[in-house]
């Protein structure tokens, strides 16, 4: 067992970090308690250097994930937590600059930026997985903390409501994908992933693994917010602060990724690189109808976080496109291998919609009866490019890349999912794909108009809508910082994409189950070194060595 702590080192240092911050979140002295998110800020990076050596694990289904998987995870949490400031403690902070005394009662700083870690813990713990109790103790881990989340991260009931909501919800999907995941123990006698990926694909995939595969991937879809599992998802977004719906937009859809990997990766691909049929047709119908959904409903919205929400959901769809693809034959180039268009995706995903989330985080509207609440409405948005130059350009950058427009970052993600769809075979969803890549352009579009076109007293209805209250910026200059860094991200990692594709194609190798249990080591089988990955030209979408 002691083995197996090479692999959870970042894990264990943002244990570390959790337990302090417990304490330095409630000290009685100012200068302490502000230390505490840059407690959280070096256990993330010490995290993400301490992963990218993490050993290569010879027995696991993707042997090379954890290195790209848990540096990216503590990449985008980086970008999180600098949103985060100021969502909790306000009052509190601002009754002590008053003068008042400072009441540990009072304070949710410590158990606020806990819960942060410990749901960043558990989806790193989710890379890690090879078993399926592991497995499912680690997607709750990531999801329960974001239930406590949502409930303080205002101080209106509808974070309450939308609190109690996600709560039960989440426990329904749990309950599912954990009757799955008995199922599959009990079709194939184990709980160890590689074990049970052994049985099936030495016996077959009987009745009862068929069963619990499929209610595994209903249950997980709940995770990355996928119809039929989606409805969830806008009144959760928009009654959460919005630094917290950004959270949301990441963390549980990327640790559902990572089960729907896993869980996909112990059925196993056959050698056309399709999934069972029933499976297959399954996520096909699911992938299908989660873009037209997400997208056709995310029309209909004035409310930027219901808007996002519903984008959120399209997203999902769009990464099912990958899991369909698969890993592709043995040795394809990134362009031809959908897991590793996921991995990239989700970390293209996890930058572009922390910058939307950051400007409505960063612009506040003060009402006529002293209350605080943030930026929802489209017309908060309009004309902020004049108004205020930075928010605006992070909108039209943010929102044209998840659009997946040339030459941003989002570009280069949509076309690994297109590109591996395609020459998996997949045309019919990759077909889908495309339409629904072009219903989402009206409402990306619209966020770009709003905010570049119009003028901000160009319409009547923002009085109406905005009536007794006024627009202002937040005093927490780190929020508008995040969305900073987000705009630049998709640029800036647009022109170093070439490593990131690099290091997920090899992250998204498959140690399929006649190779990891086999005597033979025959060099054609070989493990990838995570220090020799084949370097890869987008252009080409080939191999320049061959």
């Amino acid at each position: 067992m002691t083995e197996k702590l090479a692999f959870v080192l970042p894990e264990i240092i943002l244990f570390i970090a959790t337990c302090l911050v417990m304490v330095t979140g409630q000290w009685p002295v100012r200068a302490i308690r502000s230390f505490t998110p840059w407690i959280c800020a070096v256990a993330l990076v010490a995290a993400g250097m301490v992963a990218t050596s993490t050993p290569v694990d010879p027995d696991a289904l993707f042997p090379n994930l954890i290195p790209f998987a848990k540096f990216m995870i503590a990449a985008v949490a980086l970008l999180l937590l600098i949103n985060l400031t100021g969502t909790v403690d306000r009052d509190l902070e601002a009754d002590v600059d008053k003068g008042l005394p400072f009441l540990p009662i009072r304070s949710n700083g410590g158990e606020f930026y806990a819960f942060f870690l410990f749901s960043i813990t558990g989806l790193m713990l989710t890379v890690s997985a090879d078993d399926l109790i592991w497995l499912f103790l680690a997607l709750e881990l990531t999801s329960l903390p974001t239930y406590i989340m949502v409930a303080i991260s205002t101080h209106k009931n509808v974070s309450r409501e939308a609190a109690v909501k996600y709560f039960f919800l989440g426990a329904l999907g749990a309950a599912i994908f954990l009757y799955g995941f008995a199922l599959m123990y009990g079709a194939a006698g184990s709980t160890n992933l590689a074990d049970i990926a052994s049985v099936f694909a030495a016996e077959g995939l009987s009745s009862l693994g068929l069963a619990g595969a499929l209610l595994a991937l209903l249950g997980l879809a709940f995770k990355i917010a996928a119809f039929p599992m989606h409805f969830y998802t806008p009144d959760v977004y928009q009654g959460a602060a919005s630094p917290v719906s950004a959270m949301l937009a990441f963390v549980p859809k990327a640790a559902g990724f990572m089960g729907i990997m896993l869980i996909t990766a112990t059925v196993g691909w056959n050698e056309f690189g399709h999934l069972p049929s029933t499976i297959e047709s399954v996520l096909w119908i699911i992938a299908a109808l989660t873009m037209f959904v997400g997208n056709a409903l995310a029309l209909l919205q004035n409310s930027v976080k219901r808007m996002l929400a519903y984008s959120s959901v399209a997203h999902s769809g769009y990464m099912l496109v990958g899991i369909l693809a698969g890993p592709g034959e043995a040795g394809a180039p990134f362009f031809r291998n959908g897991l590793a268009a996921v991995l990239f995706y989700l970390l293209c995903y996890g930058v572009m919609t922390v910058g939307v989330f950051a400007v409505l985080g960063a612009l506040e509207r003060k009402h006529a009866d002293g209350s605080v609440t943030d930026a929802d409405d489209i017309e908060d948005l309009r004309g902020l490019c004049k108004t205020h130059p930075l928010l605006g350009w992070t909108v039209v950058v943010c929102a044209l890349s998840m659009l997946g427009f040339p030459p941003l970052l989002g570009f280069i993600g949509k076309l690994g999912l297109f590109s591996s769809g395609v020459s998996a075979g997949q045309i019919p969803i990759v077909i889908v794909l495309g339409i629904n890549s072009a219903i989402a352009a009206v409402y990306y579009l619209r966020l770009v108009a709003v905010a570049y076109l119009d003028k901000a007293d160009s319409s009547t209805r923002a009085a109406s809508v905005n009536a007794g209250s006024e627009l202002v910026l937040t005093p927490f200059a780190s929020r508008r910082l995040a969305g900073a860094v987000s705009a630049f991200g998709v640029v800036l990692l647009l022109v170093v994409s070439q490593p990131l594709v690099n290091a997920a194609h090899n992250a998204a190798y498959f140690n399929a189950p006649s190779t990891a249990h086999s005597d033979s080591h025959d060099a054609d089988h070989a493990l990838i070194d995570p220090d020799e990955s084949v370097r890869l030209d987008p252009i080409s979408q080939a191999d320049p060595q061959d």
